[in-house]
């Protein structure tokens, strides 16, 4: 080495960028982005496209989706981004500015409709998916943004129990058992829910090109338009009845011939590894026939309704009674005990309004028997001073309380059913089956915490431009299907292998799954640098060796380690 040659050491956090970059590329997104959302002539250097994975590999990898994280993060990963990309970067790629472009341009409705549905196209095409399931719920997103009279964020009803932000709402379909989005609406903040289900049924119908499909939702997907437009369609609904759609009444019509033991309840068992069938739920199943109009037509279907007990919301709607009732009792038996500072109750009329009170308190109505007793008694006042002894006539009331055993277990016999309505032929979804399906509803909701939490971080929003609110939304949810792919490929590939994953989780490296998730995986490429040393124009990079489960996971995934290997070579970006 020369005197005069300069030596400069570099360090970047490569981690599980690579991954994220090779995921995506195998998922078609560069090159989706580029052909349905063609940009300005006034657009220069890198793609849409290849912006937006890298600022997704920077979200997913950081946790974090706010526009003035990404340039400083690219600045420190230039040539990491280079290799994975295959091409030269610069960190104004992904300024401020450049970035709010980004999220305009994917807030168009019409080219977002046809990107997704190329996508799903893609998507069922590489992975060989073949989709039967279909789930879709709602969800709100709280912001600190200004309401607007027309504007995206206004106030309603919040599912992030923040009444005093307003807020946008999300409609969401995902695969069943993937949680892959398929179809996402971004509409304002007080809509309701029941209107946005028929939108979102025609976006995955559209996105898919698939009928047959079931959908499962709340009570609110199955407002009987909305069965209406899934049986016209030829696809199939599940999804429990509301009180506005089944009345108590009929409830209890329901349940007589259970009481009256005329039919036979049949029973729903969970299977767990190593441990004895559980028994979850029972119920028995009648046809109702219905009639409705679907585009100024008439239609007449036959819809199953399977009258459900869940075991264990018995169970702990029985415990909350009792501890109810015990508390209900408590509290009326102190209503005539004497206390310092405690004004007493003299009439009935007073005692019984306060009992009352503390029976709706508790909602233990028709459940305890209260019986009020007046006694009128003389007391005797001895003298004092100037005042004379005499003799007081007194009234005191009293409040005897009982439990009304037999009100109290025809309430615990109502306890833990409900009734779940579908249009699926039973030869196609058996009682059993249907109870299963919809106890995995918690896909949707696990798909809203990834989008809100971490890893794509969506509240707090504090845009306040509402195309780019809607951008930001789209762009995350993209994310959302990054993970859920990674997720299914891995576990795909271990039940293949018939084999299980170690290593994943600190300070127990012999746990294994079967079934890690996208977070844990991707947190396994964590602490990986690469090094870069320059001696005049003599470029040397080095990167560590990748772990026996960094390897792993890479083979599960379908890569080779060139992924990672390839940043320690000395390769070359076209220009």
């Amino acid at each position: 080495m020369g005197m005069t040659e300069q030596l400069t050491v570099s360090t970047e956090r490569v981690d599980d960028i690579p991954v994220l970059v090779a995921h995506m590329i195998k998922m078609g997104l560069p090159s989706l982005l580029d052909e349905y959302f063609p940009v300005h002539g006034n657009w220069q250097g890198l793609s849409l496209g290849w912006t937006s994975v890298v600022w997704l590999a920077h979200i997913l990898s950081e946790g974090d989706h706010r526009l003035n994280q990404v340039q400083p993060w690219a600045e420190k990963r230039l040539d990491t981004l280079s290799c994975c990309t295959g091409q030269a970067v610069e960190a104004l790629a992904w300024s401020d500015d450049r970035l709010a472009g980004v999220l305009t341009v994917l807030s168009d409705d019409q080219r977002w409709a046809e990107f997704e549905t190329a996508l799903n196209q893609q998507t069922l095409r590489v992975y060989d998916l073949n989709p039967t399931c279909v789930r879709v719920d709602s969800t709100t997103v709280s912001s600190y943004g200004t309401v607007t009279e027309d504007g995206l964020l206004q106030f309603g009803h919040s599912k992030d129990h923040r009444p005093d932000l307003p807020q946008l709402k999300i409609m969401q379909a995902v695969l069943d058992p993937l949680g892959m989005p398929v179809a996402t609406q971004v509409v304002s903040g007080e809509k309701a829910d029941d209107p946005l289900y028929v939108p979102a049924i025609k976006q995955v119908r559209q996105g898919l090109g698939r009928r047959g499909l079931l959908y499962v939702g709340d009570s609110k997907l199955l407002a009987l338009d909305t069965r209406a437009f899934i049986q016209a369609g030829d696809d199939y609904y599940l999804g429990p009845l509301s009180k506005v759609h089944l009345p108590d009444e009929q409830l209890v019509a329901y349940l007589q011939p259970v009481w009256n033991k005329q039919v036979k309840l049949t029973p729903v068992y969970r299977f767990r590894d190593g441990k004895p069938p559980e028994l979850i739920a029972e119920g028995y199943e009648l046809n109702v026939a219905l009639t409705a109009e679907v585009e100024q037509q008439g239609l007449t279907w036959v819809e199953r309704r399977l009258v459900i007990r869940s075991v264990q919301q018995a169970q702990a709607s029985e415990a909350a009674l009792q501890a109810r009732l015990s508390k209900a009792q408590t509290a009326l038996t102190e209503l005539t005990q004497s206390k310092q500072g405690k004004q007493r109750l003299t009439t009935v009329e007073a005692l019984q309004q306060a009992a009352e009170a503390i029976v709706s308190q508790h909602r233990v109505e028709g459940l305890l028997t209260l019986r009020y007793e007046e006694q009128v008694h003389e007391r005797p006042v001895r003298r004092y001073r100037q005042r004379p002894a005499e003799v007081r006539v007194e009234q005191t009331v009293h409040l005897h309380v009982h439990r009304d055993e037999a009100a109290i277990q025809q309430a615990v016999a109502h306890l833990g059913w409900r009734v779940y309505a579908t249009n699926q032929p039973a030869d196609q979804l058996s009682l059993v089956q249907a109870v299963l399906a919809y106890r995995h509803e918690y896909l949707v909701e696990h798909g809203f915490g990834r989008l809100k939490g971490k890893p794509l971080s969506l509240t707090p929003m504090y845009l306040q431009d509402d195309q780019r609110a809607t951008g930001l939304v789209r762009l995350l949810t993209i994310g959302l299907r990054v993970l859920t792919l990674l997720e299914f490929v891995v576990r795909q590939s271990l039940t293949q292998e018939q084999a299980q994953l170690t290593g994943l989780y600190a300070g127990n490296p012999k746990r294994a799954t079967a079934r890690p998730t996208a977070e844990a995986l991707l947190a396994a490429f964590k602490e990986i640098n690469l090094t870069v040393v320059t001696i005049g124009e003599q470029v040397h990079r080095h990167l560590p060796p990748l772990s026996d489960l960094q390897q792993r996971i890479l083979t599960l995934l379908g890569f080779s380690v060139d992924i990672y290997t390839n940043l320690a070579g000395n390769f070359s970006i076209p220009p």
